[in-house]
């Protein structure tokens, strides 16, 4: 074990309820992630899950990555309930997802076609701005107990895992996002609320795909 990480993430939990998340700017949200090779032990492991649980609740939100809470290992979780009416489902092609836990998730794209939707970040609290992201991606990695993962996620459930990936590598959604696009949330859902950006590219200036 590394007697410095279990000691910074036994600090970390040693609190109850959520935990901090890092905003942008901090340098761990850009240094990368270190492969999860048994470094916490599956006790510790265990703990850490929950708390990223806890705190991705708390947000709310439907995923965190373990950077964003300044533990830099490959580690992330997903849960989407979907509470969204049902145009913004059937536009966005969103659907529930259970709790999951992602180690080490590496992501393709699947096919050439992409989708372009609103996306935001606990981390830079207060915007959102359109990505284009791939439509449906492969992903592969494991879970919390080590079992292969090498499922297919198509819709918002792949928007969820190339963002919560993406956090992995060092990457904030703002990297590949439309900055004609950003946008305050209240100047958001006062103007742009629709299931789809077309209405917000025509009146803010941009191409979609």
């Amino acid at each position: 074990m590394n007697t410095h990480l279990t000691d910074q993430i036994e600090q970390l939990l040693s609190t109850d309820g959520p935990l901090p998340i890092v905003p942008a700017g901090d340098p761990v949200l850009r240094a990368g992630t270190a492969r999860y090779e048994g470094q916490l032990g599956p006790a510790l492991l265990a703990r850490l899950v929950e708390a990223l649980r806890v705190t991705m609740h708390a947000a709310p939100g439907v995923g965190l990555a373990a950077p964003q809470v300044g533990v830099p290992l490959r580690i992330a979780v997903i849960e989407d309930p979907a509470t969204v009416p049902d145009e913004i489902k059937a536009a966005r092609a969103r659907a529930p997802q259970p709790f999951r836990v992602l180690v080490n998730p590496s992501y393709e794209g699947v096919g050439a076609e992409r989708a372009a939707f609103y996306e935001g970040c606990l981390s830079v609290p207060g915007y959102q701005a359109v990505v284009a992201r791939h439509a449906e991606v492969r992903l592969k990695g494991e879970d919390e107990t080590g079992r292969i993962v090498d499922e297919v996620f198509t819709g918002w459930a792949a928007r969820i895992v190339q963002h919560e990936t993406d956090h992995l590598d060092g990457g904030l959604y703002l990297d590949r996002a439309e900055l004609r696009s950003l946008a305050a949330n209240e100047v958001l859902a006062a103007r742009w609320a629709q299931a789809t950006p077309g209405e917000a590219a025509e009146g803010l200036g941009f191409a979609l795909p």
